[in-house]
Protein backbone atom coordinates (compact mmCIF):
# COMPACT_ATOMS: atom_id res chain seq x y z
CA UNK A 1 0.00 0.00 0.00
CA UNK A 2 2.01 3.29 -1.44
CA UNK A 3 1.23 6.18 -2.94
CA UNK A 4 -1.81 8.64 -2.87
CA UNK A 5 -4.16 6.18 -1.30
CA UNK A 6 -1.94 4.99 1.17
CA UNK A 7 -1.55 8.84 2.37
CA UNK A 8 -5.66 9.44 2.43
CA UNK A 9 -5.97 6.21 4.79
CA UNK A 10 -2.86 7.20 6.75
CA UNK A 11 -4.54 10.98 7.46
CA UNK A 12 -8.06 9.16 8.55
CA UNK A 13 -6.57 6.55 10.73
CA UNK A 14 -4.29 9.12 12.35
CA UNK A 15 -7.24 12.04 12.93
CA UNK A 16 -9.28 9.18 14.18
CA UNK A 17 -7.02 8.25 16.31
CA UNK A 18 -6.24 11.34 17.05
CA UNK A 19 -9.77 13.04 18.08
CA UNK A 20 -10.64 9.50 19.94
CA UNK A 21 -7.33 9.71 22.10
CA UNK A 22 -7.57 13.60 22.98
CA UNK A 23 -11.11 13.20 23.51
CA UNK A 24 -10.62 10.30 26.23
CA UNK A 25 -7.71 12.13 27.98
CA UNK A 26 -10.13 14.83 27.95
CA UNK A 27 -13.02 13.13 29.30
CA UNK A 28 -10.41 11.18 32.06
CA UNK A 29 -9.48 15.06 33.20
CA UNK A 30 -12.76 16.06 33.68
CA UNK A 31 -14.23 13.30 35.69
CA UNK A 32 -10.78 12.79 37.90
CA UNK A 33 -12.12 16.56 38.08
CA UNK A 34 -15.44 16.45 39.37
CA UNK A 35 -14.67 13.19 41.35
CA UNK A 36 -11.88 15.29 43.33
CA UNK A 37 -14.34 18.02 43.45
CA UNK A 38 -17.26 15.62 45.42
CA UNK A 39 -14.94 13.93 47.28
CA UNK A 40 -13.98 17.99 48.71
CA UNK A 41 -17.95 18.82 49.00
CA UNK A 42 -19.02 15.00 50.21
CA UNK A 43 -19.17 16.47 54.07
CA UNK A 44 -21.25 19.12 53.46
CA UNK A 45 -23.74 17.39 51.00
CA UNK A 46 -26.31 14.95 51.14
CA UNK A 47 -26.63 11.31 49.17
CA UNK A 48 -29.26 12.62 46.43
CA UNK A 49 -27.27 16.05 46.24
CA UNK A 50 -24.15 13.44 45.59
CA UNK A 51 -25.97 11.55 43.04
CA UNK A 52 -27.19 14.78 41.11
CA UNK A 53 -23.48 16.53 41.44
CA UNK A 54 -21.93 13.31 40.19
CA UNK A 55 -24.49 12.69 37.68
CA UNK A 56 -24.21 16.41 36.15
CA UNK A 57 -20.00 15.89 36.53
CA UNK A 58 -20.65 12.88 34.39
CA UNK A 59 -22.38 14.39 32.08
CA UNK A 60 -20.55 17.52 31.73
CA UNK A 61 -17.15 15.60 30.80
CA UNK A 62 -18.86 13.47 28.09
CA UNK A 63 -19.96 17.07 26.89
CA UNK A 64 -16.56 18.69 26.86
CA UNK A 65 -14.75 15.50 25.36
CA UNK A 66 -17.67 15.56 22.47
CA UNK A 67 -17.16 19.49 21.90
CA UNK A 68 -13.04 19.13 22.16
CA UNK A 69 -13.02 16.09 19.60
CA UNK A 70 -15.61 17.82 17.02
CA UNK A 71 -13.12 20.82 17.27
CA UNK A 72 -10.41 18.50 16.52
CA UNK A 73 -11.78 16.67 13.60
CA UNK A 74 -12.84 19.98 11.94
CA UNK A 75 -9.50 21.31 12.21
CA UNK A 76 -7.57 18.37 11.45
CA UNK A 77 -9.88 17.65 8.31
CA UNK A 78 -9.47 21.20 6.89
CA UNK A 79 -5.55 21.10 7.97
CA UNK A 80 -5.59 17.61 5.34
CA UNK A 81 -7.96 18.95 2.90
CA UNK A 82 -5.84 21.52 2.16
CA UNK A 83 -2.66 19.76 2.18
CA UNK A 84 -4.27 17.08 -0.66
CA UNK A 85 -5.92 19.64 -2.52
CA UNK A 86 -3.71 22.43 -2.90
CA UNK A 87 -1.41 20.58 -5.60
CA UNK A 88 -4.85 19.41 -7.12
CA UNK A 89 -5.87 23.41 -7.24
CA UNK A 90 -2.12 24.38 -8.64
CA UNK A 91 -2.60 21.69 -11.73
CA UNK A 92 -6.40 22.96 -12.05
CA UNK A 93 -5.12 26.61 -12.72
CA UNK A 94 -2.12 25.45 -14.76
CA UNK A 95 -4.30 23.85 -16.81
CA UNK A 96 -6.72 26.65 -17.23
CA UNK A 97 -3.96 29.09 -18.16
CA UNK A 98 -2.86 26.13 -20.79
CA UNK A 99 -6.28 26.33 -22.06
CA UNK A 100 -6.37 30.00 -23.03
CA UNK A 101 -3.27 29.88 -24.79
CA UNK A 102 -0.18 29.91 -22.01
CA UNK A 103 1.33 26.78 -23.27
CA UNK A 104 4.24 27.58 -21.40
CA UNK A 105 2.98 27.27 -17.82
CA UNK A 106 3.87 24.09 -15.93
CA UNK A 107 3.11 22.47 -12.83
CA UNK A 108 5.89 22.31 -9.56
CA UNK A 109 4.67 18.91 -7.51
CA UNK A 110 6.67 17.39 -5.88
CA UNK A 111 6.79 13.47 -4.46
CA UNK A 112 6.52 10.17 -5.27
CA UNK A 113 2.97 9.54 -5.48
CA UNK A 114 -0.44 9.44 -7.85
CA UNK A 115 -0.79 13.55 -7.77
CA UNK A 116 3.04 14.04 -8.34
CA UNK A 117 2.64 11.74 -11.43
CA UNK A 118 -0.30 13.59 -12.43
CA UNK A 119 1.72 16.88 -12.61
CA UNK A 120 4.23 15.25 -14.86
CA UNK A 121 1.87 14.13 -16.89
CA UNK A 122 0.00 17.56 -17.03
CA UNK A 123 3.58 19.02 -17.99
CA UNK A 124 3.81 16.25 -20.60
CA UNK A 125 1.18 17.40 -22.05
CA UNK A 126 1.81 20.65 -22.42
CA UNK A 127 5.37 19.84 -23.88
CA UNK A 128 2.90 17.79 -26.20
CA UNK A 129 0.90 20.83 -26.52
CA UNK A 130 3.40 22.95 -27.96
CA UNK A 131 5.11 20.53 -30.01
CA UNK A 132 1.40 19.99 -32.04
CA UNK A 133 0.99 23.64 -32.13
CA UNK A 134 5.00 24.44 -33.54
CA UNK A 135 3.74 21.57 -36.45
CA UNK A 136 0.26 23.20 -36.90
CA UNK A 137 2.19 26.74 -37.59
CA UNK A 138 4.83 24.97 -39.58
CA UNK A 139 2.17 22.62 -41.44
CA UNK A 140 0.10 25.82 -42.26
CA UNK A 141 3.05 27.55 -43.57
CA UNK A 142 4.31 24.96 -45.49
CA UNK A 143 0.77 24.25 -47.17
CA UNK A 144 0.40 27.72 -48.32
CA UNK A 145 3.87 27.42 -49.31
CA UNK A 146 3.06 24.41 -51.43
CA UNK A 147 -0.11 25.59 -52.97
CA UNK A 148 0.75 29.61 -53.57
CA UNK A 149 4.44 28.49 -55.47
CA UNK A 150 2.49 26.23 -58.66
CA UNK A 151 -0.57 28.39 -58.57
CA UNK A 152 1.56 31.61 -59.13
CA UNK A 153 3.40 29.99 -61.56
CA UNK A 154 0.87 29.57 -63.52
CA UNK A 155 -0.92 32.57 -62.99
CA UNK A 156 2.10 34.53 -64.24
CA UNK A 157 2.52 32.15 -67.40
CA UNK A 158 -1.60 32.33 -68.07
CA UNK A 159 -1.11 36.17 -68.00
CA UNK A 160 1.75 36.16 -69.81
CA UNK A 161 0.10 33.97 -73.06
CA UNK A 162 -3.52 35.89 -72.02
CA UNK A 163 -1.39 39.45 -72.54
CA UNK A 164 0.58 37.90 -75.96
CA UNK A 165 3.82 38.21 -74.20
CA UNK A 166 3.99 34.42 -74.50
CA UNK A 167 2.74 32.20 -77.23
CA UNK A 168 1.34 29.33 -76.14
CA UNK A 169 4.05 27.37 -76.71
CA UNK A 170 4.09 23.17 -76.21
CA UNK A 171 6.84 24.31 -73.74
CA UNK A 172 5.15 26.90 -72.27
CA UNK A 173 2.10 24.27 -72.03
CA UNK A 174 4.51 21.35 -70.53
CA UNK A 175 5.55 23.64 -67.59
CA UNK A 176 1.67 24.42 -66.78
CA UNK A 177 1.21 21.03 -66.21
CA UNK A 178 3.78 20.15 -64.60
CA UNK A 179 2.55 22.42 -61.92
CA UNK A 180 -0.72 21.19 -62.29
CA UNK A 181 0.82 17.68 -61.94
CA UNK A 182 2.47 18.75 -58.75
CA UNK A 183 -0.56 20.23 -57.25
CA UNK A 184 -2.55 17.11 -57.92
CA UNK A 185 0.03 14.85 -56.40
CA UNK A 186 0.02 17.21 -53.37
CA UNK A 187 -3.64 17.32 -53.23
CA UNK A 188 -3.57 13.37 -53.80
CA UNK A 189 -1.06 12.86 -50.84
CA UNK A 190 -3.06 14.87 -48.45
CA UNK A 191 -6.23 13.36 -49.30
CA UNK A 192 -4.29 9.59 -48.39
CA UNK A 193 -3.08 11.10 -45.40
CA UNK A 194 -6.67 11.91 -44.54
CA UNK A 195 -8.27 8.78 -45.40
CA UNK A 196 -5.48 6.60 -43.34
CA UNK A 197 -6.44 8.84 -40.24
CA UNK A 198 -10.50 8.31 -40.86
CA UNK A 199 -11.84 5.91 -38.27
CA UNK A 200 -13.20 3.80 -41.21
CA UNK A 201 -10.32 2.84 -42.92
CA UNK A 202 -9.52 -0.69 -43.14
CA UNK A 203 -6.19 -3.05 -44.38
CA UNK A 204 -7.08 -5.91 -46.93
CA UNK A 205 -5.24 -8.33 -44.94
CA UNK A 206 -3.50 -11.66 -46.12
CA UNK A 207 -0.89 -14.00 -46.23
CA UNK A 208 1.43 -13.03 -48.38
CA UNK A 209 5.08 -13.22 -49.70
CA UNK A 210 6.59 -10.24 -48.56
CA UNK A 211 9.85 -11.14 -50.14
CA UNK A 212 7.94 -11.40 -53.80
CA UNK A 213 6.03 -7.82 -52.79
CA UNK A 214 9.19 -6.22 -52.37
CA UNK A 215 11.06 -6.91 -55.02
CA UNK A 216 8.74 -5.99 -57.37
CA UNK A 217 7.79 -3.08 -55.99
CA UNK A 218 11.84 -2.78 -56.68
CA UNK A 219 12.34 -3.95 -59.84
CA UNK A 220 9.08 -1.40 -60.91
CA UNK A 221 11.37 1.49 -59.51
CA UNK A 222 14.24 0.30 -61.06
CA UNK A 223 13.95 2.40 -64.60
CA UNK A 224 14.58 5.54 -62.31
CA UNK A 225 17.39 5.11 -60.73
CA UNK A 226 19.37 3.90 -63.88
CA UNK A 227 18.26 7.11 -65.12
CA UNK A 228 19.78 9.34 -62.22
CA UNK A 229 22.63 6.72 -62.57
CA UNK A 230 22.49 5.14 -58.90
CA UNK A 231 22.68 1.25 -58.39
CA UNK A 232 19.83 -0.12 -56.86
CA UNK A 233 20.29 -3.84 -54.94
CA UNK A 234 17.46 -5.99 -53.97
CA UNK A 235 18.66 -8.98 -51.16
CA UNK A 236 16.92 -11.10 -48.87
CA UNK A 237 15.16 -14.83 -48.99
CA UNK A 238 12.62 -15.90 -51.26
CA UNK A 239 10.09 -17.25 -49.38
CA UNK A 240 9.50 -14.77 -46.50
CA UNK A 241 5.20 -14.74 -45.39
CA UNK A 242 3.17 -12.43 -42.83
CA UNK A 243 -0.16 -11.15 -42.68
CA UNK A 244 -0.65 -7.48 -44.50
CA UNK A 245 -2.14 -5.61 -47.37
CA UNK A 246 0.32 -5.84 -50.49
CA UNK A 247 -1.42 -2.84 -52.23
CA UNK A 248 -0.55 -0.53 -48.70
CA UNK A 249 3.25 -2.76 -48.29
CA UNK A 250 3.85 -1.82 -52.38
CA UNK A 251 3.13 2.20 -51.45
CA UNK A 252 5.28 1.87 -48.64
CA UNK A 253 8.64 0.34 -50.15
CA UNK A 254 7.91 2.88 -53.41
CA UNK A 255 7.93 5.78 -51.12
CA UNK A 256 11.05 4.85 -49.03
CA UNK A 257 12.62 3.89 -52.70
CA UNK A 258 11.39 7.25 -53.56
CA UNK A 259 13.23 9.20 -50.98
CA UNK A 260 16.45 7.32 -51.25
CA UNK A 261 16.88 8.26 -54.96
CA UNK A 262 15.90 12.03 -54.31
CA UNK A 263 18.48 12.29 -51.77
CA UNK A 264 20.97 9.95 -53.29
CA UNK A 265 23.32 12.00 -56.03
CA UNK A 266 24.74 9.88 -58.76
CA UNK A 267 27.07 6.60 -58.28
CA UNK A 268 25.26 6.39 -55.10
CA UNK A 269 23.64 2.76 -53.80
CA UNK A 270 20.60 2.03 -52.42
CA UNK A 271 19.66 -1.61 -50.91
CA UNK A 272 16.88 -3.34 -50.26
CA UNK A 273 16.51 -5.87 -47.93
CA UNK A 274 14.12 -8.37 -46.63
CA UNK A 275 14.93 -10.57 -43.34
CA UNK A 276 13.09 -12.81 -41.51
CA UNK A 277 12.95 -12.73 -37.29
CA UNK A 278 11.11 -14.98 -34.65
CA UNK A 279 8.00 -13.21 -34.78
CA UNK A 280 8.59 -10.32 -37.32
CA UNK A 281 9.68 -9.70 -40.94
CA UNK A 282 11.97 -6.86 -41.39
CA UNK A 283 12.70 -4.67 -44.59
CA UNK A 284 15.35 -2.47 -44.55
CA UNK A 285 16.09 0.52 -47.06
CA UNK A 286 19.30 1.85 -46.75
CA UNK A 287 21.22 4.18 -49.18
CA UNK A 288 24.87 6.01 -49.23
CA UNK A 289 22.80 9.87 -50.13
CA UNK A 290 23.49 13.11 -48.03
CA UNK A 291 22.08 11.58 -44.84
CA UNK A 292 20.47 14.37 -42.14
CA UNK A 293 21.99 15.38 -38.54
CA UNK A 294 19.77 14.30 -35.31
CA UNK A 295 17.99 17.59 -34.96
CA UNK A 296 16.30 16.89 -38.38
CA UNK A 297 15.83 12.29 -37.70
CA UNK A 298 13.77 14.07 -35.12
CA UNK A 299 10.77 15.21 -37.15
CA UNK A 300 11.43 13.49 -40.00
CA UNK A 301 8.27 11.30 -40.07
CA UNK A 302 6.10 14.51 -39.58
CA UNK A 303 3.72 16.12 -42.15
CA UNK A 304 5.15 18.64 -44.61
CA UNK A 305 8.53 18.20 -42.43
CA UNK A 306 11.63 18.52 -44.86
CA UNK A 307 15.60 18.62 -44.22
CA UNK A 308 15.87 21.24 -47.32
CA UNK A 309 15.16 24.72 -44.84
CA UNK A 310 15.51 26.28 -48.67
CA UNK A 311 12.96 24.41 -49.93
CA UNK A 312 14.56 23.45 -53.23
CA UNK A 313 12.21 22.29 -55.40
CA UNK A 314 14.84 19.99 -57.50
CA UNK A 315 14.82 17.66 -54.03
CA UNK A 316 11.28 19.03 -53.30
CA UNK A 317 8.16 16.54 -53.13
CA UNK A 318 5.54 17.41 -50.14
CA UNK A 319 7.18 16.35 -47.29
CA UNK A 320 4.07 13.74 -46.50
CA UNK A 321 5.55 10.58 -47.90
CA UNK A 322 7.16 9.77 -44.58
CA UNK A 323 4.31 10.59 -42.63
CA UNK A 324 2.22 8.16 -45.05
CA UNK A 325 4.79 5.23 -44.91
CA UNK A 326 4.80 5.68 -41.18
CA UNK A 327 1.02 5.50 -40.44
CA UNK A 328 0.60 2.41 -43.05
CA UNK A 329 3.29 0.72 -41.06
CA UNK A 330 1.63 1.27 -37.29
CA UNK A 331 -1.83 0.20 -38.83
CA UNK A 332 -0.40 -2.96 -39.75
CA UNK A 333 0.74 -3.28 -35.89
CA UNK A 334 4.56 -2.80 -36.72
CA UNK A 335 6.95 -0.05 -36.18
CA UNK A 336 9.27 2.10 -38.01
CA UNK A 337 13.15 3.38 -36.96
CA UNK A 338 15.38 5.65 -39.41
CA UNK A 339 19.07 5.99 -38.80
CA UNK A 340 20.96 8.71 -40.37
CA UNK A 341 24.36 10.19 -40.75
CA UNK A 342 25.71 13.65 -42.88
CA UNK A 343 27.53 13.00 -45.34
CA UNK A 344 27.12 9.06 -45.32
CA UNK A 345 23.39 7.77 -45.90
CA UNK A 346 20.15 6.45 -44.00
CA UNK A 347 18.85 3.48 -42.77
CA UNK A 348 14.91 2.41 -42.74
CA UNK A 349 13.78 -0.25 -40.93
CA UNK A 350 10.36 -1.84 -40.80
CA UNK A 351 9.61 -4.35 -38.49
CA UNK A 352 5.77 -6.02 -39.21
CA UNK A 353 4.83 -8.94 -37.06
CA UNK A 354 4.17 -11.96 -38.96
CA UNK A 355 0.42 -12.88 -37.42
Amino acid sequence: MKGLYARIVIAFIGVASGVLLISTIAFILETHYHFSLYQHQAMDMNAPAFDTHFEQALVQSVLWSAILGILLSVLLSLFIAKRLTAPLIHMKKVAERMASGELGARTTVKGNDEIADLGGSLNHLAEQLMHQEQLRKTMTADVAHELRTPLATLKSHMEAMIDGVWEPAPQRLESCYEEIERLRFLVGDLEQLTEMESPHFKLNLHKENVSAIVHRNTEASRASFDQKGVNLFFEGLTNVEATLDKQRLGQIVVNLLTNALKFTPQGGKVSVEVKEEQHAVVIIVSDTGIGMNEADLRFVFERFYRVEKSRERKSGGSGIGLTIVKKLVEVHGGTIRMESRVGEGTSVEIHFPKI
